[in-house]
């Protein structure tokens, strides 16, 4: 068992019953407030902990933290210092809260350090140096493929031997919370001879997980299956936000471009993969077998809760999606060995994002192309109207979380208010 997982450990600090941020979650983030500058932190239950403080107060003696690691934009250089070094201060501030270990004197000086949630300005992360978008649920790609192409030939040849990915847009990938414009562009109706112009009509989410790169590589070098978790530092939410009018236009022959690139949305908090060690299970069935290089050993899917809720301006939500990470085809691991076969080289704060996650039943799908069936059955919501796709003024708000033997490691929320055009 990794020290910090133990679900016997209490804090001394009060946490909320089910909150997302036990003492043994202890994820990473950013954050400022109106006098400090962004730095390093973490979460136990309703606060944020200051760890740049920390470190001045001497709590992180004994492990190699530079100073200026933890006053910080973002959690690059951090995570550059190496599993080693980040894991012997997730496992030191486990030791800071735990309520029977009093060989700190942490609780005393806790004003020093602590903030309630609410005070806080959380910031985007990590400074995203290139982000891939994988395509690895079988139930999203053959949804897809039915609506779009044959039934029968859901899934293109080459679905099952690869994971299918594409390079997306580092720049416009922001925080949760963070509203978006509806997009603008080029699309072209079923029954017209060329295309138009203006706000996309077709806005849609997707819920993905995406993986952040801790360890770089050099060109020419490749990641197998067995060493992947070491390149990998942690897990956030992700809301690929996609124009389905501009993508049907755009995607032959090159992929996605303008229908993906104006937005995506992340939650604040980077879960590590130590924190949800504890939740591994067994991924599907891979037929036919896969070539060697994409071969793994041991259990790489996490049995992680997702849910998706649309929260219009006025009135109640409604849950659309409820859905899990166990369902992924292709696993992290086999995405990133793929990544780098060719020779790509990846640099500490590169983002993965897994692609859109369905389930089998229509209330584990991850995106209201699915849920909708292409709009044509909408949602109700709960004041009566409609949703075939997402409105101006409505939120879209994605949570995660993993739970077993009493303890809860969540990812807090990615949400996003989508905006009229601008």
């Amino acid at each position: 068992m990794i020290k910090a997982n133990n679900p016997k450990l209490q804090s001394w600090l009060d946490i909320p019953e089910g909150s997302d941020f036990p003492i043994q979650n202890i994820p990473f983030g950013i954050f400022k407030t109106k006098k400090q500058a962004p730095r390093v932190c973490t979460r136990i239950g309703d606060h944020v902990v200051d760890l740049a403080k920390m470190n001045d107060l001497g709590f992180f003696e004994g492990i190699d933290l530079p100073k200026n690691t933890l006053r910080n934009q973002y959690l690059n250089d951090f995570m550059a210092l190496g599993k080693s070094t980040t894991r012997a201060v997730r496992d030191r501030i486990s030791d800071l809260f735990n309520k029977r270990l009093r060989k700190w004197n942490a609780k005393e000086k806790a004003d020093q350090f602590l903030h309630k949630v609410e005070s806080v300005n959380m910031l985007l992360p990590v400074q995203v140096r290139d982000y891939t978008d994988f395509y690895s649920s079988i139930e999203h790609a053959k949804n897809v493929g039915a609506m779009f192409r044959d039934p029968k030939n859901a899934l293109l040849p080459n679905w099952r031997h690869l994971p299918v990915g594409y390079h997306g847009r580092a720049s416009s990938i922001i925080v949760s919370g963070t509203p978006i414009h509806r997009p603008k562009g080029q699309s072209k109706a079923k029954d017209a001879t060329k295309p138009s112009f203006g706000p996309s009509r077709l806005l849609d989410f997707e819920l993905e997980m995406a993986f952040v790169i801790g360890k770089s590589t050099e060109l020419g070098d490749t990641v197998s299956t067995s060493k992947a978790e070491d390149y990998i530092f942690g897990m956030m939410l992700f809301n690929d936000w996609s124009a389905r009018d501009i993508q049907a236009w755009e995607y032959v022959p090159l992929g996605p471009f303008l229908g993906k690139s104006f937005a995506s949305t992340v939650s604040p908090w980077v879960v590590t993969l130590d924190a949800i060690d504890p939740f591994r299970v067994k991924g599907p069935k891979q037929s036919p077998k896969v070539l060697p290089y994409l071969e793994y050993e041991g259990d790489k899917n996490y049995d992680l809760n997702l849910s998706v809720d649309i929260l219009p301006e006025e009135g109640k939500g409604k849950t659309v999606c409820q859905s899990n990470f166990k369902f992924m085809y292709w696993n992290m691991c086999q995405q990133l060995a793929h990544h780098t076969i060719n020779g790509c080289n990846l640099n500490v704060g590169d983002m993965c994002a897994s692609g859109t996650i369905s389930g089998k039943n229509k209330n584990s799908y991850g995106s209201m192309l699915e849920i909708t069936w292409r709009g044509s059955k909408p949602v109700t919501m709960p004041d009566g109207s409609e949703r075939k796709f997402i409105n101006d003024g409505d939120t879209v708000l994605m949570k995660g979380w993993c739970e077993k033997d009493g303890v809860r490691i969540g990812f807090g929320e990615a949400s996003g208010k989508v905006l009229p055009v601008k």
